[in-house]
């Protein structure tokens, strides 16, 4: 009796066997291309209007849960929060915000290169309907000098408001 002979394999058995590693490289494209589309559409997130504020180093910052926010822009553009607005509209949007809190403070920020004349309109607009809770947002100054880069904006209390703690101002908003 003779031994059992082994068949033999055709050579394309032995090429394709199965692989039972993960294979990153699809993986590590599909995560850079969404890291890419993420870096591009997150500073079109940001909501607000970009304006320089002044630096005040008097300014005593104030609380407030949720703040009402007039921005003058240095081309004298008015915005309501993160939607501008015309001077004529501006006074029935903030008591829409106010609602039945009419002792809300409205916070003013003034791009330093505003015309001083525009954001005293504002003002004396609010003022002569009935808004008289109003405070001027400026940079905090530390002890040492200027304002750093990264300083928030803080509200000097105007018409009598007592003075507390501001919430941080968005990134990028305040320079």
């Amino acid at each position: 009796m003779g031994m059992p002979s082994r068949q033999r394999q055709s050579a394309t058995d032995g090429l394709y066997q199965p692989l039972a590693d993960i294979n990153v490289t699809p993986l590590v494209d599909v995560m850079l291309v969404l890291l890419i589309i993420f870096m591009v559409t997150a500073p079109l997130l940001a909501k607000g209007v970009k304006v320089n504020l002044p630096q005040a180093s008097a300014a005593a910052p104030i609380n407030q849960k949720e703040p009402i926010v007039v921005t003058v822009g240095k081309e004298g553009k008015i915005a309501l929060g993160a939607d501008e607005t015309t001077p004529e509209a501006l006074i029935d949007g903030i008591k829409v915000m106010m609602g039945d809190d009419q002792s809300r403070v409205v916070h003013i920020r003034g791009d330093t290169e505003a015309v001083y004349g525009e954001v005293v309109a504002v003002m004396d607009k609010l003022a002569t309907n009935g808004i008289t809770h109003i405070a001027i947002m400026t940079n905090s100054r530390s002890k040492t000098g200027p304002a750093t880069k990264g300083a928030h904006g803080h509200a000097a209390p105007a018409a009598g408001a007592p003075p507390a703690h501001v919430p941080a101002t968005p990134a990028g908003a305040a320079k």
